[in-house]
């Protein structure tokens, strides 16, 4: 018998039919392994509890005799609706069943009987959903019973019993996999007796136990990975170990036409330290909306160029690529740099040009969209992978581009700030540096929320800040069930606009617009042709207009914290004060919550860490490409603590010489070598 329960399909397991193994691949189970590590989200209760203690509407499960003959209606030929007088000392409660006139003849005045359902203490009435009569053949009064995420065609009844037997057929087989030191060090529970208890607790404190166990050894296996990953790919030195002399960078530093943050100035001197090891830059650069991320990552291409490679700079939208093209063209054109753009507007030709000479190396850097990662762009020598707002990017994406290199050194940016918590999460196998200041005369945004009846007020002040020479946003939510409907959001309050502005030019920019309208949008709000501007949430990154002041956001409780912050950092970026409005009428404390914070902080990290407590680590991206793992056990809020344990327990693991050749290390270099990491697969 093999010992590795991943060997076995879960078509080994009595009672799964090809039909039920089809339902279980569609929860990802395709293993005895994953079958028996299926793990439950919650249990029911079925301990008989007394109704005095019972809140409306909870679910219990009581004791008591049946005190009248049952009454039963029949609504067609199979629905039915039955009751009939139970006495549970001290109270008569009616007993209410739906679609369970099987029971009518073995239910008895006198009879002991075992309910459980919803309580209505107002009718005295409990609306029963299980019964157990004396002499039943399964029990589970008394009892925690798992309760698991499961498809339609599924049953709780038959996923707790067909991991039972799962357990019992292979139990044998589940093997301790923890280090002997660490299951002492914390006291915990044997592994096989985890798994079987993490399924069937005797009571809520063993299955907190059980819990505890997995979900270190699941956040134990993560951190492993990590830091093997790391201690590997440095000992391989497989990467681009660039050559470039530091003052010609200190040169184009000094150059720049602004004065660089003591944050940037840091950040550059570790990402060009970084550039000239012979290992692979995995760096992760993380600022605030408006902190200098571009300028840094431009330091870095320079570098790059001067020591005889390539850069890439891969961003989500058009409008920000041809932006960064126009940022880097005026700051590379000194020093001859050449820079190309690449998207998915550009003509035939203007692309077979692109692509001829990036092959022949007459582009020194290419900014782009996901139009870089196509199968025929080919680079001479890229030494330098670029991604900005990397959340927006796929994990394949990502991957996709940095292939096109020899182990390119790897820079992703992201504007919206990571709390700790996340940061070793998504990210632990990155360096990780913060840009915390902004750059000087950047003054703090005034933020207030108002309600859709103070509108007249919200376009007064627009009219005054315009007729000082300002301009202003006003955005629209992105209503993802259907564009058509976001589209038509913003053609309503472009015309709302343009009535109660009749003297100004108002602009309009949605996502459905062909790429060369927007971009002749755009332009003319950039060159103050249009003073408002109504747009979906097309412009929320990086498009920079220094003369816009006021940002107005209808219905800001659609947007999470982090998207509205995104949103606010379109102004801001001249010498003039800048206001931020959020137009919405909350109905839920959470939705309050949300604009409080933002009238109250223009600290994005703040902002970030608050998101996260609203909105769970599942939807602080906003997109489950975001490379986040989904753990099964694991949350990343309540099991942070944990998270530390294991990410130091596992650092000291494989900073230990004796880790890589010891017996008693070999099931976890076993595990690294399946997850590939011991063949230099690049994590992900």
């Amino acid at each position: 018998m093999n010992n590795d329960l991943h060997a076995y399909p879960v078509r080994a397991v009595k009672g799964v039919t090809p039909a039920k193994a089809k339902e279980l691949e569609a929860l990802s189970i395709g293993t005895v392994a994953d079958l028996i590590e299926y793990y439950p989200f919650r249990y029911e209760d079925y301990h008989i509890r007394d109704l005095a203690a019972v809140k409306d509407g909870e679910k219990v499960t009581v004791q008591g005799k049946i005190y009248s003959e049952p009454v039963l209606q029949m609504y067609g030929r199979s629905k039915s609706r039955m009751t009939c007088k139970v006495y549970i000392d001290p109270l008569f409660i009616s007993a209410v069943m739906f679609n369970r006139h099987f029971l009518k003849d073995r239910l008895h005045p006198g009879q002991d009987i075992v309910l459980t359902g919803k309580w209505d203490g107002r009718r005295l009435q409990l609306i029963v959903s299980e019964t157990e009569l004396p002499g039943g053949s399964s029990s589970q009064t008394g009892t925690l019973q798992p309760v698991y995420s499961i498809t339609a065609a599924l049953t709780q009844k038959w996923m707790r019993k067909t991991i039972q037997q799962g357990i019992v057929q292979f139990g044998a087989l589940v093997t301790e996999v923890l280090p002997v030191p660490i299951v002492d060090k914390y006291g915990f529970m044997p592994r096989k007796q985890a798994v079987y208890r993490i399924h069937h607790p005797d009571d809520a404190a063993e299955g907190k136990q059980a819990r505890r166990r997995l979900v270190y050894e699941e956040l134990f296996f993560f951190q492993l990975k990590m830091h093997a990953f790391r201690a590997l790919q440095r000992k391989r030195a497989d990467g681009v170990a660039h050559e470039f002399d530091n003052e010609v960078v200190r040169q184009f530093v000094r150059g720049l036409p602004f004065k660089l943050t003591d944050s940037q100035k840091k950040v550059i001197g570790e990402i060009l330290h970084d550039l000239k090891q012979p290992y692979c830059m995995n760096r992760l650069l993380q600022g605030d909306v408006g902190a200098g991320k571009t300028v840094v990552a431009a330091a870095a291409l320079f570098a790059t160029v001067r020591a005889g490679c390539q850069g890439a700079l891969m961003v989500p939208t058009e409008i920000l690529a041809e932006q960064h093209k126009k940022s880097l063209d005026k700051l590379f054109e000194p020093y001859g740099v050449q820079v190309g753009l690449l998207t998915g507007s550009a003509t035939d030709r203007q692309r077979r040009e692109t692509l001829a000479a990036l092959h022949m190396g007459l582009i020194d850097v290419v900014v782009g969209t996901h139009a870089l990662i196509q199968d025929d762009v080919l680079f001479r020598k890229l030494g330098l992978v670029v991604t900005d707002e990397q959340h927006r990017f796929g994990v394949n994406q990502r991957s996709v581009l940095r292939r096109k290199g020899m182990n390119p050194d790897v820079l992703t940016m992201t504007a919206t700030p990571i709390p700790r918590t996340l940061a070793i999460t998504a990210f632990g196998d990155l360096d990780v540096s913060t840009l915390r200041e902004l750059p000087q005369g950047r003054k703090p945004i005034k933020t207030y929320a108002l309600g859709h009846d103070k509108l007249d007020r919200v376009i007064a002040f627009i009219r005054r800040e315009v007729l000082e020479g300002r301009q202003a946003y006003v955005i629209c939510p992105l209503i993802e069930e259907s564009e058509k409907l976001d589209v038509q959001n913003a053609i309503d309050v472009h015309v709302q606009m343009s009535h109660a502005f009749p003297d100004f030019r108002v602009g309009l920019l949605h996502g459905r617009m062909p790429t060369q309208e927007k971009d002749a949008v755009m332009n003319e709000f950039k060159e103050k042709r249009v003073q408002v501007l109504v747009s979906t949430t097309v412009i929320e990154v990086g498009v920079d207009v220094p003369n816009a002041t006021v940002m107005v956001i209808y219905d800001a409780i659609r947007f999470g914290l982090s998207q509205l912050h995104q949103l606010r950092g379109r102004v801001g970026r001249g010498e003039h004060q800048s206001f931020c409005i959020l137009i919405a009428d909350p109905k839920n404390e959470t939705a309050k919550e949300r604009l409080r914070v933002m009238t109250e902080t223009n600290d994005g990290f703040e902002i970030a860490r608050r998101d996260l407590e609203l909105r769970g680590p599942g939807d602080f991206f906003g997109t489950k490409q975001s490379g986040l793992p989904e753990f099964k056990l694991a949350d990343l809020m309540s099991d942070f603590e944990t998270m530390e344990q294991a990410r130091d327990d596992s650092a000291d693991l494989v900073a230990d010489p004796g880790f890589w050749t010891s017996a008693d290390m070999l099931p976890l270099r076993e595990f690294l070598q399946r997850e590939q990491i011991l063949d230099g697969e690049q994590l992900d």
